[in-house]
């Protein structure tokens, strides 16, 4: 590991603590600043050095507070998923949102974590045709205690924006048959 990504982690990480440290429309500029500044300053950014969106900004939709719930994490039978790459997740829970259910995952691989990729149907035309990622708290992607699901806070994975990148991505039961017109889009 390198100190730049370490120092990208910790950034990440730090985001999301100050996020979680004032209300949820508030956090989402915040979010969205911080991210932009990331992406535009680290040399861990997986965009490419000539993309536009260093200097333009990450496009994300306006914050919309009917997008985010509290729900409680639910027992589901256990699965086990290999990605590419050999990365294992093991669904540990059910999130049971008013947009459909949510598998919880844990992460085999990768400093662990609680992981909940998002396939919505604006898939492959206005957000990244694989998904977005919810929850990632490997990097201290998430909004608090209870689990706050919070589709504003939806964002493209790294392979999203350089195909060298190997990203796990949303499986069946992470799929919402209804369009997340929030969180980050694409251009």
């Amino acid at each position: 590991m390198t100190l730049e990504l370490l120092a990208w982690r910790r950034a990440v990480s730090d985001l999301y603590a100050a996020v979680r440290a004032v209300e949820p429309a508030a956090g989402h500029a915040l979010w969205k600043t911080g991210r932009d500044e990331l992406f535009r300053t680290s040399s861990e950014s997986p965009l490419l050095p000539d993309d536009p969106r260093r200097s333009t900004g990450l496009p994300v939709a306006a914050y919309d507070p009917a997008w985010r719930v509290e729900v409680p994490l639910e027992p589901a039978p256990p699965s086990r998923r290999t990605l590419e790459g050999g990365i294992g997740m093991d669904r540990l829970g059910l999130l049971r949102t008013p947009w459909g259910p949510l598998d919880v995952w844990w992460l085999a691989e990768y400093s662990g974590g609680l992981f909940v990729p998002v396939k919505d149907r604006t898939a492959g035309t206005s957000s990244y045709g694989a998904g977005r990622y919810l929850l990632d708290t490997a990097k201290g992607a998430d909004l608090g205690g209870s689990v706050v699901v919070d589709l504003n806070f939806l964002y493209h994975p790294s392979c999203a924006y350089d195909p060298v990148w190997s990203c796990p991505l949303a499986p069946e039961g992470n799929v919402l048959d209804v369009p997340v017109a929030v969180g980050e889009q694409n251009r």
